[in-house]
């Protein structure tokens, strides 16, 4: 894969090796996604081209924490269903790991991506426990969906799990 094979949120990508999709459409971002957001929708889809293996790799996320790192994960699918580790999972521990000790983990926005069978990305929504996960933690962050009616979306974490138990930590 080179350079040019990964280019922003609104070209085409080529993966090329062997196994991976070719010719991918990327997402075009809604028109009210801010800058900032574009980015990781950017981040996610370039990230997810270079690791995606059909049953292990399928889902990428780019989250940004209020000092304005980029934190990604990548679902790693296990043998046993249980095993399996969703990209959101693994892009919050990335955040939580890169912050101080006794410093509380704070999202702004999070992105996470897949690979339609049609080659074309899809902004997709977290599973239930990663909506819950995310909102423990931050439940005032900005997450990108695709909708129902196929439009793309933000919701603040929270209320995407209507009637959410809330627990003190």
């Amino acid at each position: 894969m080179t350079s040019d094979d990964v280019g922003d949120a609104g070209r085409r990508h080529d993966v090329g090796d062997a196994g991976r999709r070719d010719d991918v459409d990327p997402v075009p971002p809604p028109a009210d996604m801010t800058p900032a957001d574009i980015e990781l929708l950017d981040v996610a889809q370039r990230l997810l081209l270079r690791v995606w293996v059909a049953g292990r790799h399928e889902v990428a996320t780019a989250l940004r924490t209020p000092d304005g790192a980029i934190h990604t994960g990548v679902h790693l699918e296990g043998s046993c269903r249980r095993s399996s580790i969703c990209a959101e999972g693994v892009a919050l521990g990335a955040a939580r790991a890169a912050l101080t000790a006794g410093e509380p983990l704070t999202v702004d926005s999070v992105v996470s991506v897949q690979i339609k069978p049609a080659g074309r990305f899809r902004i997709i929504a977290p599973c239930g426990v990663c909506r819950e996960l995310i909102s423990d933690y931050s439940p005032q962050t900005r997450v990108w969906i695709t909708g129902v009616d196929g439009g793309v979306t933000a919701m603040d974490a929270i209320d995407l799990l209507p009637e959410k138990t809330r627990r003190a930590w």
